[in-house]
């Protein structure tokens, strides 16, 4: 697979930027093994601007819609990539999460929001923005009797019908292991069912609180079963960080173990630590290891991995989706005059 025989620290103190707002290493921070972290990230933890035409009409239309989207309150180094590219990741149900994960920095606490209406205002304002492609995420919302699934049920309905030929993900909660809710999204027919795993086995408990590694493998395992059971193609996907003092082993065990489930889709990306409230970020990755987890990923036999220091679970989404590829050539293709298709010049 790969070798963190140094540490992770190559070059780390070539050509130092300063801190972007990603989080991360802070000055004098104490990491568990004794060592200091960095006092910026290295120099490969780069964001570029945010630019093009598509970005720039997507952020105006987001604004005049007032749609909330993890895209900017992440603070999403890829959001300008995204968004040229059309795709963009919408949040429901609220701002405020029923549970702390040690990585997380949305709000924590207890939720008072709700809106019955959500589904259709969302469809509408999607259904003017063009997307090619729509991620739609959620905080937890255990207060809630079936989790908030019904809400993504209803969003993705009403997604159907006001932009047929968008691509559909979405990004759940576990449903605290509970079959009903799960059901009911899938019955909905997503294009991908994105759960997160997050992190190795040993390391679930501190980083993801009431999560549980063998309730989101189950949950994966049974979206994709459920997916049979109605007879369409769906895709699960999951993603994990790193960075936060897993193993070689335990990483290898993570790839396993979301084959063993059949997750089609990967994604692999740096943790960055959002304060100083947050797990301790434990060491950078190289992008020549981002390299290497991906061809041992894609060894065992995944469809699609995403593998870098700046990837996070949406990132290339609208590549990902049953279908994919054909959109792909489509897009690079054009119609001569006798209604031929014919491929772009490079």
């Amino acid at each position: 697979m790969f070798s963190p025989d140094d540490g992770g620290h190559r070059d780390a103190h070539h050509n130092e930027m300063p801190t972007i707002a990603l989080g991360g290493g802070l000055a004098g921070e104490a990491a568990v093994d004794g060592s200091t972290a960095l006092r910026r990230h290295p120099d490969w933890i780069r964001s570029r601007l945010p630019s093009g035409d598509n970005y720039h009409e997507l952020k105006g239309l987001m604004r005049g819609l007032s749609l909330n989207t993890v895209c900017e309150e992440a603070h999403c180094p890829n959001i300008g990539e995204c968004w040229d590219q059309r795709t963009a990741t919408i949040m429901i149900l609220g701002d405020t999460c029923t549970r702390a994960c040690g990585f997380c920095a949305v709000k924590t606490g207890k939720p008072t929001w709700f809106d019955d209406d959500e589904p259709r205002r969302v469809a509408e304002a999607i259904g003017g923005l063009g997307l090619e492609h729509v991620v739609v995420t959620s905080v937890a919302r255990d207060d809630l009797p079936d989790g908030g699934a019904s809400v993504f049920a209803e969003t993705i309905r009403r997604l159907r019908e006001t932009s047929p030929g968008m691509g559909i993900e979405v990004l759940i909660p576990d449903f605290n292991g509970t079959d009903a809710p799960l059901r009911a999204v899938m019955d909905a027919r997503p294009d991908i069912l994105n759960h997160n795993l997050e992190t190795v086995r040993r390391l679930q408990k501190p980083v993801r609180k009431r999560a549980r590694w063998e309730r989101s493998l189950g949950v994966l395992e049974a979206a994709k079963s459920m997916a049979r059971e109605i007879g369409y193609p769906v895709h699960t996907k999951s993603s994990l960080m790193v960075g936060l003092g897993e193993t070689r082993d335990e990483l290898t065990e993570a790839f396993e173990a979301l084959r063993a489930v059949d997750c089609d889709v990967l994604t692999i990306g740096q943790y960055l630590r959002p304060s100083l409230q947050h797990l301790p970020l434990e060491r950078y990755y190289h992008p020549d290891e981002f390299a290497e987890m991906k061809t041992a990923a894609l060894a065992l036999g995944f469809k699609h991995v995403e593998s870098g220091p700046l990837v996070r679970s949406s990132y290339h989404a609208r590549d990902q989706v049953p279908g994919a590829e054909l959109k792909r050539l489509r897009r690079q293709a054009t119609i001569d005059a006798e209604g031929r298709v014919v491929p772009l010049a490079g």
